[in-house]
């Protein structure tokens, strides 16, 4: 009976020899750089689920930290968005900053035609707009109240005039521009009333500056409680953080838990100011058409525009990243396993 023979072993039945479907590894056996991004990848992802899980056991709790965020968010944004409609309301402040070219009484409206587009070529110059002398008395006269009285004259007394809107609002260079128009041909005087703007500029810098002291007041705020509510969190899970610090965990893996709730804490934050914000400017906008319908006016307040609401959500996320950073900082160092 003669002995059957045994086939040799494939490779991959030898001894030590690597299976199929291994993954590849580099020097040393350390993982290589898929492997790495995959785990790295994976630990976001379970604690951005894991922050989400734990806001939505407090949902209640979640919310009003979201909307006393969102109420001092709103509260700067929203005194913004007013100062942009009141100064929209009461026309440019290039137009509040209009000046009164006024020509010679004997200069006729052809040539105060040929002046006007002079001047509206100017570099300085936004807008030029020609009123004749016809104009300006039936102007005066529905203005005054003294109809009856200017048609007894036996001439027009007014003289023609060219009012110039300027591009730039700036004390200095309205001054210059004023200088300008008065040595142009036919001119009797140019004028402008520079204190009008210097309020103007006044109240404008006036609610910046209260808009961005309050800002920072509220941004402080902001952090303190976005600081505050993360410490309440990390408190409840000391026993569990001690934990895996004692078996190794880093600093950045206790950390990243707590930074992906302040976010989300702070997109919550966003979308309710955008909310208030949109809903009050609509609530108040009512009122508003009806008073300006009785002025003859069809002004209504602006909406929050797109730019503003995603640079709100944006801030709002920032803040609620940098409020958690800040408090798991702080407390980190006492998280070590006693």
């Amino acid at each position: 009976m003669s002995a059957s023979r045994i086939p040799p072993p494939q490779p991959s039945q030898r001894v030590g020899a690597a299976p199929k479907n291994a993954e590849p590894q580099g020097p040393d056996n350390e993982p290589d750089f898929r492997t790495l991004t995959r785990a790295w990848l994976e630990s976001h992802r379970a604690s951005l689920v894991d922050s989400l899980r734990r806001l939505g056991k407090q949902p209640i709790g979640s919310f009003f930290t979201c909307l006393v965020m969102a109420v001092a968010l709103s509260l700067p944004m929203g005194l913004s968005l007013l100062l942009n409609n009141v100064e929209r309301l009461g026309g440019t402040w290039e137009r509040a900053a209009q000046i009164s070219v006024f020509l010679k009484i004997d200069t006729s409206d052809s040539q105060g035609q040929a002046l006007r587009e002079e001047i509206a070529g100017m570099d300085d110059v936004a807008e030029a707009e020609w009123v004749s002398r016809e104009q300006a008395l039936e102007e005066f006269q529905q203005q005054s109240g003294l109809g009856q009285a200017l048609k007894e004259l036996p001439d027009n007394p007014l003289p023609g005039a060219v009012l110039v809107t300027p591009k730039e609002v700036d004390k200095a260079t309205l001054e210059a521009l004023r200088q300008r128009l008065a040595e142009l041909p036919h001119v009797q005087q140019a004028q402008l009333d520079l204190l009008w703007v210097e309020r103007l500029s006044a109240i404008l810098s006036l609610g910046d500056r209260f808009v961005f002291g309050l800002t920072v007041l509220l941004v402080m705020a902001l952090l303190l409680v976005i600081g505050n509510t993360i410490r309440l969190h990390i408190e409840n899970r000391r026993t569990e953080i001690e934990v895996i610090k004692l078996v190794g965990g880093t600093d950045s893996y206790v950390r990243r838990p707590f930074l992906y709730m302040g976010a989300l804490y702070g997109l919550g934050a966003g979308v309710l100011s955008w909310l208030v914000l949109a809903f009050g400017l609509n609530w108040l906008n009512d009122a508003v058409v009806r008073l300006s319908g009785l002025y003859g006016s069809d002004f209504a307040l602006a909406g929050v525009p797109a730019g503003d609401g995603f640079s709100l959500l944006l801030g709002a996320v920032l803040l609620g990243y940098i409020g958690a950073w800040l408090a798991v900082a702080r407390h980190l160092r006492e998280l070590a396993p006693r």
